[in-house]
């Protein structure tokens, strides 16, 4: 009822238009019609003047004779009954008239009008002053009397429809007027008005898909989409409304991972944090209780154990914490040139005294040493990604193996290689390396330490910087992990 409603006031609206439109349409053809009808009697009339001024001779001796004036009425009503003849003096002053029922008001005639038309020869459409109505002007015709050596005498001003004349054709023109015009707007409003009818139900028809489709997303229906089979129109409007519901839709989703990443991350502290701090809790009990019966080396034993613990509490929850930044997107890389083979030789300088310890040879390939290779990201955040890889391998790293750091060109890109020649991982875990959740009831965790974070937030960091991570293992031959960085140029 309501879609119904707006169709008709959209039509009684448009209906209204018209009418005003073809009103004004009316009005402006009169007034051109009538225009037309003066200049085509002022054009037919122009030599009337001069036709006056070669029967008669108005001025003897300079002075109006009652002849000429007789015999210019003679022969204006010979020539055209609807005509009024004026005399006038060179300064526009009115001396004689032939005019109906002598009803002339004005003393005088501006005589602009009159030397322009006299200039043009009639050619152009003049108005002059109406002496029997002040400040109504008409067509008119007018000629110059010259008298003895080409002296001006005066003017002969014809004005070429009187106001008998004019009452009669404005009342015959009123009525052609109104009936051709409102046969006329009445046709063309009935066929407007039903055209305009036509469009405006097509228009509605497709609001109403609109509407339809907003109010069923409303309601929850999230997949509710308009069909558009092309643009322009109401189309942009459901093309806007489809791309406003996917965003809408696509921010859900977000939340709702969002939202499962926070379930995930309390989950996983609540699990993760369990165990060190059982191992704190259980250590200090002991010291309380048994605190008169332990020896000195037993207490720094505990102390240690504690302080392990604590140490990898401390390293759990800045990893949970860096991992959720980086899953929600609050971390955004600051990228800017750097050589990469300036990074890894340092990164291989700082790790040789834990390697020795663990009689480990951590080395860069020769030609990451001799290469002078820029490229363009974070340098700190891809220094974390290659102390996760290195740590990682370190962890998994036998007794006098190796672990080697590579650099190789590829394209555009800089191709990175982090290996070692340790235990290598089984491949039914290689697809889920890279996250920390389970696998039926065995969780996945390459750090000893059991956190599991380091390899997330390497693959973390890499998406931010448009890169991803291959992982290619052998049982008992060593792991790589390999990784692209775009090569950085001066042009």
């Amino acid at each position: 009822m309501k879609n119904l409603s707006f169709f008709w006031k959209i039509s009684l609206a448009v209906a209204g238009l018209l009418i005003l439109v073809g009103a004004v349409y009316v009005f402006v053809t009169a007034q051109y019609a009538e225009r037309f009808f003066q200049e085509r009697n002022q054009r037919l009339n122009t030599s009337i003047a001069e036709h006056i001024i070669s029967e008669v001779k108005p001025f003897i001796d300079g002075e109006v004779t009652e002849q000429a004036t007789n015999d210019i009425m003679h022969h204006m009503m010979a020539i055209n009954p609807s005509i009024e003849v004026y005399l006038l003096d060179p300064s526009g002053k009115i001396l004689t008239y032939v005019a109906p029922y002598k009803k002339v008001k004005l003393e005088s005639v501006n005589l602009s009008p009159i030397k322009e038309f006299i200039t043009t020869q009639g050619n152009k459409y003049i108005i002059g002053d109406d002496p029997r109505n002040p400040g109504v002007q008409k067509v008119f015709s007018a000629a110059p009397i010259i008298g003895v050596e080409e002296q001006l005498e005066g003017y002969v001003y014809v004005v070429l429809a009187s106001e008998e004349y004019e009452s009669v054709s404005e009342y015959l023109m009123s009525s052609y007027v109104v009936k051709l015009g409102g046969r006329s707007m009445l046709v063309a409003l009935v066929g407007a008005l039903l055209l305009g009818i036509f469009v405006i139900w097509l228009i509605t028809k497709n609001l109403n898909r609109i509407i339809e489709a907003v109010n069923s997303f409303r309601k929850g229906e999230m997949s509710a989409r308009i069909p558009v089979k092309d643009k322009g129109g109401v189309n942009d409007l459901a093309i806007a409304f489809n791309e406003m519901a996917d965003t809408i839709v696509g921010n859900i989703e977000d939340l709702k991972s969002m939202e499962n990443l926070r379930r995930e991350l309390v989950g996983n502290v609540s699990h993760d944090l369990r165990t060190p701090l059982a191992v704190i809790h259980g250590y200090i009990e002991t010291l309380l209780i048994k605190s008169d019966n332990l020896t000195q080396k037993e207490r720094d034993k505990y102390l240690k154990i504690i302080l392990e613990s604590t140490e990898k509490l401390k390293k759990l929850v800045h990893e949970l914490f860096e991992l959720s930044k980086l899953e929600a997107k609050q971390v955004v890389p600051k990228k800017e040139p750097f050589y990469i083979q300036d990074l890894i030789n340092d990164l291989v300088h700082k790790y040789q005294v834990l390697a020795k310890e663990k009689d480990i040879t951590i080395q860069a390939s020769s030609e990451a040493q001799q290469t002078n290779t820029m490229v363009f990201a974070d340098v700190s955040l891809i220094e974390r990604v290659f102390q996760n890889l290195i740590d990682n391998a370190l962890k998994f790293t036998p007794k006098h193996g190796l672990i080697t750091l590579q650099i190789d060109h590829a394209d555009d890109n800089v191709e990175i290689r982090v290996s070692d020649n340790g235990p290598g991982i089984p491949k039914d875990q290689i697809p889920f390396i890279f996250d920390r959740y389970h696998i039926g009831d065995k969780r996945i965790s390459l750090d000893k330490n059991n956190t599991g974070l380091g390899l997330a937030i390497v693959k973390k960091i890499l998406e931010i910087h448009d890169a991803s991570i291959e992982l290619t293992s052998k049982i008992n031959h060593g792991t790589t992990f390999k990784f692209d960085l775009p090569q950085y140029s001066r042009i």
